[in-house]
């Protein structure tokens, strides 16, 4: 199934958001978290089928029978999460939801954690929102235990939350919503359920209401690594917000659709209070989708995740043999964070620009001498895009 991947259709023509940005340049686009490839077959017979029918009329995503039950079965199969059925919020997207707990947890003047590096709407959100942003920075921690802010070694280590800034800056009253990344982006690593414990631990201590933003946890490439979802943990199942789709496994994140399953009751109401009236319905297209995606293709996710890994694998070695990038090895997502502060030059986005390639401005992350590239490509657009970094 790998020639799916490698065959990828052209999309220079189609207005896509990724390829719009450089085009008439020279540069290959690798920003943007969609993937180049081609939608699973059955998810494109499912829209297909609405289409053919002809009407597209409004259709309440709570009546959706179809997608729920595929939510429900899939987070039972893929992550052992018993759910009910009414725990499920449709949400266009988590952007909108993660904004959406801003209004639902926060009043005006309140503070907001927030992991970083993080991709900017998500740093985005508390300002939006009249909020006060608080960074809770990213550590490195090494085989032998200790951490350390910049990358000393690339084998055995990885990327985790500076749990000591966690723990002081949740104590402030002010502090009234911790929005973490999980898997993380863009540093790609899979929070541990020791890690989970803490993050919970430090939440219920200081009335911190826990917004886990899941969207890639079905893009876990690392053996033995597994997705722990926030809210199936008994510890955060009263105190968390999980927002989850199909949008970026499946390549669909065009299509509006996505989920927040808030098991504790009150703290759902508060979500969907302060979503009335601004945040619309999912389309009809984006549950149609949704409910194949999860129902009728494992084969091609399967597919995509050994796929992927290779790209990541390749990515990992080809990087960390140019002179001055390095990067560590991410457990999850199709996105590598590279750390180019060792290039010595004043801008690393111009420095990759100018080799021919539009990785994710580090700067955008708040980490200026880092850039993020999107390795969800065919093997031969990764295969340039790498030359011309190495050239």
């Amino acid at each position: 199934m790998s020639t799916l991947f490698d065959n990828t259709p052209p999309r220079k023509d189609t207005f896509s958001f990724k390829w719009q940005k450089y085009k008439g340049k020279d540069i290959i686009p690798a920003w943007v978290a969609d993937t180049e490839f081609r939608c699973a077959q059955p998810i494109l017979d499912a829209i297909s089928s609405y289409v053919d029918h002809g009407n597209m009329g409004y259709i309440l995503p709570a009546h959706h029978e179809g997608a729920i039950q595929a939510v429900v079965k899939w987070l039972k199969d893929k992550h052992n999460w018993e759910i009910e059925p009414e725990w499920l919020v449709w949400t266009p997207g988590v952007v909108p939801a993660f904004n959406v707990a801003c209004k639902a947890y926060c009043e005006p003047g309140d503070k907001v954690l927030i992991q970083t590096p993080n991709y900017p709407p998500l740093l985005a959100a508390p300002k939006l929102n009249g909020l006060e942003r608080v960074d809770i920075g990213t550590v490195v921690q090494h085989d032998n235990g200790d951490s350390s802010e910049t990358i000393n070694e690339v084998e055995g280590a990885r990327y985790t939350l500076d749990f000591d800034a966690l723990e002081r800056e949740a104590a402030d009253p002010k502090c009234k919503l911790f929005i973490l990344c999980n898997p993380m982006n863009p540093v790609g690593s899979v929070l541990s359920k020791e890690e989970l414990d803490r993050i919970a631990d430090i939440c219920n201590a200081n009335n911190v209401t826990l917004c886990s933003d899941e969207i890639h946890c079905d893009l876990i490439l690392e053996e033995g690594k597994q997705h722990i979802p926030a809210g199936r943990e008994v510890n955060l199942a009263d105190n968390s917000v999980t927002l989850m789709a199909a949008s970026k496994t499946f390549n669909i994140a065009g299509l509006g659709t996505s989920f927040a399953i808030i098991p504790n009751r009150q703290l759902r109401q508060s979500f969907t209070n302060a979503a009335a009236g601004i945040v619309p319905w999912v389309t009809v297209l984006g549950l149609a989708a949704t409910e194949a995606a999860f129902t009728q293709c494992d084969d091609w996710h399967q597919a995509q995740i050994a796929y992927l890994r290779e790209n990541r694998d390749m990515v990992f070695n080809t990087i960390n043999s140019i002179d001055g990038l390095r990067m560590l090895k991410a457990d999850a997502t199709f996105l590598a964070w590279v750390d180019a502060s060792g290039l010595g030059v004043e801008n690393v986005q111009q420095w990759a620009q100018e080799k021919g390639v539009g990785p994710s401005p580090g700067i955008d992350f708040h980490k200026a001498d880092h850039f993020r590239i999107n390795f969800g490509c065919s093997k031969s657009m990764l295969q340039d895009i790498l030359q011309r970094l190495a050239s």
